[in-house]
């Protein structure tokens, strides 16, 4: 399919999507049944993740939720509602659990315990309590902030009014479901397209009488804000819940270790069909209140919950052809073009091949019959071809030696931690030297994470490249904007508003702008360490003047792979020049300490060795907690070092020839007043 006409498709795919929203949300009136919403949604992410150049601020990638309705009153979520990681299988909750030992820095014989809770598939809500007394009830929205709907929450029966029971917190966040069961939804059939949308729609009517109407039901099953809950484990809260007149999920069970978790996935699994709630997996919370506190969240989900999926769905089809995506890191994708085929309920024509051993491996070819495999939210991967069912004159598949963009050698990098080369084939074109590299550099500057500039979607990137618009991201700023304004399909009001959102974007925080510059292994969270330790665009920017130097980046969190991806980053004189554009075009906020006041206000800290029961992130959480900061490497600036059992005798020595203060745990401790 033509490049124009994947655009095309993606553009009407999105605009369906909005207007079953817009149906959903808005009039209380969803038009399509559960399965089909879905379907499209998935379509779209898939259509995305296959072609880098589509984009959308419509799109359900560039949201979380929905933003409240606008027939009710905004309200901030007092504690985010957060969404949860997904697992497919065995392996997932192994890794799962690894990176819970792993940050709890516990071995194999440290048992956890696990709330196992069936995820029901109906709205989620707040319920806000103050002395016993519902006063608000709030809709998920974007997670942030919510819908009022307490009206409509107060006419369900399953919702207690007032609460007097002794031991009920002064206040909290109640947070759970709200469904319909299917026995009730048969005598609803004809009004509504399903469950889900049944209880959705009605939590949105306009007149509370109306919602009293549908049989609606409350489930509770976790909370968010709470000032006097005594509870100390998920068992102990779920019970409380019941004592309190809630209702809880009575499939919920305490389970200990993966094996028993997978055994009773596989028992509600077999049984799903029989229960009266729609089901779509199982969400398993450590149980532990205060292994939860330590955890904490990662991004917008929680360290210590994760949604196990219902079983994968595979089908058989041809693969009519392979193509290659290039990525703003250069990064070689190979993508297999199926034959349209349903798997699960969606339509699927495009399928990973991961990289170029995955092909060789599997010996992938076109015009093979390919088994896909669909799991969840996961993009459709291939598990095997019919090499029985081959043509005969079929050929093999060779994977491009030099770019299809450029023309440059693509290369596989040398991996120095596991001594071999990389899985993937990159182009080996530098910074914006390369077309397909430089226009996702530049959908990348201004997209949602980054810079933010509204209505400046990776179309307008990829026309304004083409008519030479745009070329580097200081472009952007400096736009010809009359040429714009006569342009097909722009006017004045288009082209002023473009402008506004730019000049919108001319103050940024430093984070954001260095994740925006698209630095190859800097995402995210690695910018924002990275703004931490510069704490200036001018300092940033000078960084070049350094870039030599042993003790520079000397900062937890930054590895030498990162280390070496900003030191390539500025090594390029093209990526000097955007710098020294962008520093006379923006303003750019420098970071300031939130915590002046804390223990270790100023200090620097290194960890060596392994500690007793508490690891180096949790360590790491509790300095920056107390307005000091981590470092990677021993150096004449660190204030302690800090040892625990067998640590590396070089940084001992050099610590000592530095005269640096060394601390054991105790000490440490001792320094923010905790006993050990």
């Amino acid at each position: 399919m033509k490049k124009n006409q994947i655009e095309l498709q993606y553009k009407k795919k999105i605009k369906l999507l909005t207007e079953y929203n817009k149906n959903y949300f808005d009039k209380n009136n969803p038009i399509v049944d559960d399965n089909d919403y879905d379907k499209l949604r998935k379509e779209i992410l898939l259509l995305e993740k296959n072609y880098k150049f589509l984009f959308s601020k419509n799109s359900p990638s560039k949201k979380i939720g929905y933003k409240p309705s606008k027939n009710f009153k905004k309200v901030s979520h007092r504690i985010s509602m957060l969404s949860l990681a997904n697992a497919f299988g065995r392996e997932d909750l192994i890794n799962f659990e690894k990176k819970i030992f792993n940050f709890l820095s516990k071995n194999k014989d440290f048992i956890l315990s696990y709330s196992a809770e069936p995820k029901i598939d109906g709205i989620s809500a707040s319920l806000i309590y103050k002395n016993g007394e519902f006063k608000i009830g709030l809709s998920r929205g974007d997670g942030k902030e919510g819908e009022d709907i307490t009206a409509n929450l107060a006419t369900i029966n399953d919702i207690p009014k007032k609460i007097k029971s002794k031991d009920f917190p002064e206040e909290i966040d109640v947070r759970g479901e709200v469904y319909i069961q299917n026995s009730d939804f048969e005598n609803l059939k004809e009004k509504f397209a399903n469950p889900r949308n049944a209880a959705s729609g009605s939590l949105r009517q306009k007149n509370p009488e109306d919602t009293k109407k549908i049989p609606l039901k409350f489930i509770a099953y976790t909370f968010g804000y709470e000032k006097g809950l005594k509870a100390k484990n998920q068992t102990d809260f779920l019970k409380n819940l019941d004592d309190w007149g809630f209702k809880t999920n009575p499939l919920n069970k305490l389970v200990t270790g993966v094996d028993n978790l997978l055994i009773n996935y596989s028992k509600i699994e077999k049984d799903r069909a029989k229960i009266d709630f729609d089901i779509d997996g199982i969400v398993y919370k450590i149980n532990d209140f205060e292994l939860q506190k330590r955890l904490g969240n990662v991004a917008n989900s929680p360290r210590w919950a994760i949604a196990h999926k219902f079983a994968s769905n595979k089908a058989i089809s041809k693969i009519l052809n392979i193509e290659i995506q290039i990525g703003r890191t250069g990064a070689l994708t190979p993508v297999a073009k199926i034959k349209p085929i349903n798997i699960g309920g969606v339509v699927v024509s495009n399928a990973t091949l991961h990289n170029e051993d995955e092909i060789d491996r599997k010996d992938i070819r076109i015009g093979d019959l390919a088994t896909i495999e669909r799991a969840g939210d996961v993009i459709p991967h291939i598990l095997s071809v019919d090499k029985t069912k081959r043509d005969k004159k079929s050929l093999q598949f060779i994977f491009p030696k030099n770019c299809p963009s450029c023309g440059s050698k693509t290369i596989k990098e040398f991996n120095n931690v596991t001594k071999k080369e990389d899985a993937v084939r990159r182009c080996s074109s530098e910074g914006y030297d390369c077309e397909k590299i430089a226009i996702e550099k530049l959908k990348h500057f201004v997209s949602k994470e980054a810079l933010n500039i509204e209505g400046f979607g990776k179309k307008i990137v990829e026309n304004f490249w083409k008519l030479n618009l745009i070329k580097l991201p200081q472009d952007i700023f400096n736009l010809d904007f009359k040429k714009i304004e006569n342009l097909e399909g722009w006017g004045k009001q288009s082209m002023e508003n473009l402008r506004y959102s730019i000049n919108q974007r001319k103050n940024i925080s430093l984070e954001r702008l260095i994740y925006s510059l698209g630095i190859r292994h800097i995402g995210l969270e690695n910018a924002k360490i990275l703004s931490k330790y510069f704490k200036s665009f001018y300092n940033f920017i000078n960084f070049s003047n350094e870039i030599n130097s042993d003790d520079i980046l000397n900062i937890d969190g930054i590895g030498e792979t990162q280390l070496q991806s900003v030191k390539n980053f500025f090594n390029n004189k093209v990526n000097l020049n955007i710098l020294k554009d962008l520093q006379k075009i923006l303003v750019v906020k420098n970071i300031t300490t939130k915590n002046k006041n804390g223990l270790l206000n100023a200090k620097t800290f290194m960890v060596t060795g392994k500690l007793n029961g508490i690891s180096r992130a949790e360590v790491k959480s509790l300095i920056e907690e107390n307005s000091g900061s981590s470092v990677s490497t021993v150096s004449k600036k660190l204030d302690y070092l800090i040892i625990g059992d067998k640590p590396t005798k070089k940084k001992v020595d050099k610590a000592i020839e530095f005269k640096i203060t060394i601390l054991n745990q105790s000490q440490f401790l001792k320094l923010l007043n905790i006993t050990s």
